[in-house]
């Protein structure tokens, strides 16, 4: 049998050189990890127009998509990921809270390593450390 395939969206919002991630809730699969904040894919719903809904469903502002920059899938024991990446920023003036995630933080690229991503993040660290080539 065919494992679930799941698609999520991920805003990679850069400022000034720092990145924006988010802490998943206590709750939440794969708990306490740290993110780019998105989250997954309604039927019949573009990605862009899902990036927008779940980043200011879990930050509490807009974002201004821009273009993709990546995408791959993950394969966990019972579903795999696809995963797709958009550079974002944020509107003028806005000021991103922890709106239904535990926690944000704007981080470098070489902070990275000091937090614990979920395995289906890694792809995206590795291509904005420059690990990566696409």
């Amino acid at each position: 049998m065919p494992k679930e395939v799941i698609r999520v969206v991920a805003a990679v919002i850069d400022h000034e050189g720092r990145y924006l991630i988010t802490q998943r809730n206590a709750s939440a699969v794969l708990p306490l990890l740290w993110e780019f904040p998105g989250g997954r894919v309604e039927p019949g719903e573009t990605d862009e127009a899902a990036l927008e809904r779940e980043v200011k469903g879990r930050i509490g502002v807009e974002v201004i998509v821009g273009d993709k920059v990546g995408e791959h899938v993950h394969e966990y024991a019972r579903y795999e990921v696809h995963m797709v990446m958009f550079s974002c920023r944020l509107p003028d003036g806005a000021v991103p809270y922890p709106a239904t995630v535990a926690d944000l933080r704007w981080v470098t690229s070489r902070e990275f390593l000091d937090y614990e991503f979920p395995p289906a993040d890694e792809t995206t660290l590795a291509k904005l450390l420059g690990l990566m080539r696409n």
